[in-house]
């Protein structure tokens, strides 16, 4: 073994331009936003709070909205009380944050005045705001500042739930962390100055309160979400040399998760994935802070929990914003999974456990996470109003994209994101320049320039450009499916101004199986995540073995432009910023065993345990030459013709035809395996009106049959086994698995399954109106499907047409009654009956 590993560091965002390729799709987009969205807006919320004159501006709107209009700023000892003090909008001030970085941020990376001269306005009105809440001596301490009362604060304290208050410290962090952001990119002292005081009013809350009161409150559920308190605390720390930052950041930790870390338990199952994850990056600059390896432990620790036994194909996790258990991936694919701000914490995380190890699977998952998840998560369209970011970028079947999202926390992290995607490209040591990502960018280093040229991920040609003279070497990270037994090729100087390293990576298409479900995988074009559009949102099937090479990856593909087909299939990047219908997640479904443009006609059986001979040959996606595939295959017939899968002839076929896929080889075969008849043909057939969703919309008619004789027996989902008599019963409405099994009369057994989804009953719907005064009202609309989901709900009034319902609208009464008419469908297709209501005459 080696000797330490030096670390290494990134360079400044102001070291590093974002050149033209798929992360500046977004970039651009983002920075439109940036210099056209009115600082006033932003600030209208902490204006109002200070009873400060909002200029006429409104809010960006949802959770960064102006609280209830009774609402007050309330003490911690002037609060009414719950059920008697009207609130409204509890986090708000927390996009403001993140509105505040991205300006800063954006200033670093491109040197534009108009966006320092905005985060200097925004930094001078939240200074005014300050100076005003400081006057009232309403507070404990000059420093606070916030958009709403110190009462949620104090409130915490009592271990208030969440609906009552909605994390504080987590708005407190987002505004410190803007407010360092601008300090540190732009060098604005007032920010500090502002930062400052508000880790003095912080300090003086939590260190006076002991252990055990702080672990109570920070494992309520979101109430005591705190962001990454500890991070910016000591960063305060290290900018200014004041202990008590230290010590207060010492106190945002949730000692059950650390102790468990530190003795490799996993205990993420049920957490809030988002409410702990930003708390390990302030962990890492504690340990920085300190060097207790407690803190350090735990961050690696928990990310390894994290990744990849928790994440999707494109990096994302979490489903409802909870973890699952470990390795649950196919079983944890529902309808809200992967949360934005999850990501975004985690690539902050990977980014500093790289620096400091140089590990390259921290780099593997930052390209899986940024490319796919971040960049995806940016629809393709400019605004001057909203980030148009996904709070979830989801990976169920038949999964639509939600943009948007001003004001929610995905939307804050949004705005942040994707103005520093050259953040994690190039890293250096002394005598050592990194590339980690191959992001098209030029870098401005040792007295020159280095240029990284290429259209990565569209190909694999890299050119990495010296316009600087430099003695040291160049580290080219090589990805997981590049390597042949090294994971960074080292090129060593010296360089002169005008040389070029070229590097050609290979960009197989190949399959990704989930780590608990072999048979349920991602199609994956190096480093692109592939989405499959399709209606249906049902899983789609795929029979791909025809088309495997020997080392797995896929044959017979066509492109057009990013768009990629094959399987009959249209595929699109799970980087486009698109708004089809997609499929991350695919079903093998191969009926007969073949090989490359080999057929055999021999049926691919399965036994009760789901292996079967092709996934068992793919299971470990591929092989790195063909003695080693030919001894798989050879392997796996044995197999199968032992347990009873193929007979001697049917093993006999599969053998002849590797061969003739794949080159010669000899074989023999024991003389006591797969003697007499061939197993049955088990079929499992579903009649019935299967709509384009995939999903049955009424009662199908569920037959199982074979043409030899045996016994039949199916069960649906984990129920027991039951004789076939006839139509197998499926039961209620659902997403149901049906196992079916047949006994020949020599006692062997083949197995088979079958996915089918019924819903034969539309969304229930459910309309709420609210009195705005006598002449307006707000109307809620809502619908519940518990089987497919809903898909969309829609409202019109007579002189309207249907309109997609988004979020809660109003509309002015009239002299005479009008009527509202609403409608919802569900995934599966079923729409509900029009439900009609009737608006009041104004007055």
């Amino acid at each position: 073994m080696g000797g330490p590993v030096t670390p290494v560091s990134p360079f400044p965002l102001r070291d590093v331009d974002l050149l033209d390729g798929v992360h500046s799709r977004t970039r651009d987009q983002m920075l439109h936003l940036a210099r056209e969205f009115p600082v006033d807006r932003v600030l209208a919320v902490f204006r109002a709070n200070a009873g400060l004159d909002t200029r006429g501006a409104l809010p960006p709107g949802t959770w960064e909205d102006f609280g209830h209009p009774d609402e007050q700023p309330w003490s911690g000892a002037d609060y009414p009380g719950p059920g008697v003090a009207p609130t409204a909008s509890l986090l708000r001030g927390h996009y403001a944050g993140h509105f505040l970085s991205m300006l800063s941020l954006a200033y670093a990376s491109t040197g534009d005045p108009l966006l320092l001269a905005k985060t200097d306005e925004m930094v001078a009105g939240l200074a005014e705001v300050r100076a005003v809440l400081a006057a009232t001596g309403r507070y404990t301490h000059p420093g606070f500042l916030a958009a709403y009362g110190e009462w949620q604060f104090a409130r915490l304290e009592d271990l208030a739930p969440y609906g009552e208050i909605w994390a504080p410290y987590y708005t407190c962090h987002k505004i410190m962390a803007g407010l360092l952001d601008a300090y540190e990119m732009t060098g604005s002292r007032q920010a500090l100055e502002l930062a400052t005081g508000m880790g003095h009013w912080v300090a003086g809350r939590v260190l006076r309160l002991d252990r055990a009161r702080l672990q109570r409150m920070w494992a309520l559920y979101i109430a005591g979400e705190f962001g990454g308190m500890n991070e910016s605390l000591t960063k305060l720390h290290r900018i200014t040399g004041e202990r008590s930052f230290l010590d207060a950041a010492g106190c945002f930790e949730l000692d059950p998760l650390l102790d468990a870390a530190a003795e490799g338990r996993d205990v993420l199952a049920g957490m809030h994935a988002n409410q702990h994850l930003p708390m390990l990056i302030g962990h890492l600059d504690q340990f920085a802070a300190t060097g207790r390896d407690r803190y350090l432990d735990a961050a690696t620790t928990l990310f390894d929990q994290v990744v990849p036994g928790r994440t999707f194909a494109h990096g994302g996790t979490g489903e409802g914003e909870l973890w699952g258990p470990p390795g649950a991936v196919a079983g944890f694919v529902a309808r809200r999974n992967a949360e934005t701000c999850a990501t975004y914490n985690l690539l902050k995380i990977a980014r500093a456990l790289f620096g400091r190890t140089r590990d390259t699977r921290y780099a593997d998952y930052i390209e899986r996470a940024s490319l796919n998840h971040i960049v995806g998560s940016r629809a393709d369209v400019t605004s001057d109003t909203s980030p148009e970011v996904l709070y979830m970028y989801p990976v169920d079947p038949g999964a639509v994209r939600e943009y948007d999202n001003v004001g929610t926390c995905c939307g804050g992290t949004g705005l942040e994101s994707h103005v520093k995607h050259q953040e994690s490209v190039w890293f250096h040591a002394p005598g050592t320049l990194v590339v980690a990502q191959y992001v098209p960018s030029r870098l401005r280093f040792a007295g020159g320039t280095v240029t990284l040229r290429t259209r990565y991920p569209r190909d694999g040609a890299v050119a990495v450009e010296f316009d600087a003279d430099f003695d040291g070497e160049l580290h080219l990270r090589l990805p997981p499916w590049a390597r042949t037994g090294t994971d960074v090729v080292v090129r060593p100087g010296p360089f002169r101004r005008g040389d070029v390293v070229r590097l050609d990576l290979p960009m197989p298409l190949r399959l990704v199986p989930t780590p608990d479900d072999p048979t349920l995988v991602s199609l994956e074009l190096g480093p692109t995540v592939l989405l499959a559009r399709d209606e249906a949102t049902t899983t789609l099937p795929i029979a791909p073995a025809a088309h495997r090479h020997v080392d797995g990856s896929i044959a017979g593909h066509t492109t057009d432009g990013d768009l990629v087909s094959v399987f009959g299939r249209t595929f699109e990047p799970a980087w486009s910023g698109g708004d089809h219908r997609y499929h991350m997640y695919l079903r093998l479904a191969d009926d007969e065993i073949a090989f490359l443009d080999t057929p055999t006609g021999v049926p691919d059986r399965h036994d009760g345990d789901g292996w079967s001979f092709l996934t068992g040959l793919w299971g470990s996606g591929g092989f790195p030459d063909t003695a080693t595939f030919f001894a798989a295959v050879h392997a796996g017939v044995v197999r199968a013709a032992r347990s009873g899968l193929l007979s001697r002839d049917e093993a006999i076929v599969v053998l002849k035809a590797a061969a003739a896929a794949h080159g010669p080889y000899e074989w023999t075969l024991p003389a006591d395996i797969g003697a007499g008849d061939p197993l049955p043909v088990l079929r499992v057939d579903v009649a019935g009106d299967r709509t384009a969703t995939g999903w049955y919309t009424t009662a199908p008619t569920v037959t199982v049959t074979t043409l030899a004789p045996a016994t039949l027996e199916a069960a649906v989902g984990s129920a027991d086994w039951q004789p076939v008599t006839g139509v197998v019963p499926l039961g209620r409405d659902g997403r149901h698995v049906l196992r079916a099994r047949a006994t020949d009369l020599a006692g062997r057994v083949v197995h088979a399954t079958r996915e089918v989804a019924v819903d034969t009953e539309p969304p229930v719907v459910r309309t709420r109106v609210r009195a705005l005064g006598p002449d307006n009202v707000e109307i809620t609309l809502d619908a519940d499907d518990d089987v497919s989901g809903v898909d969309r709900i829609r409202w019109r009034t007579p002189e309207t047409f249907w309109g997609v319902y988004q979020e809660p609208f109003t509309r002015a009464l009239r002299d005479e009654p009008q009527i509202l008419e609403v409608t919802a469908t569900d995934r599966a297709g079923n729409t509900s009956a029009v439900t009609r209501v009737t608006l009041p005459p104004a007055g």
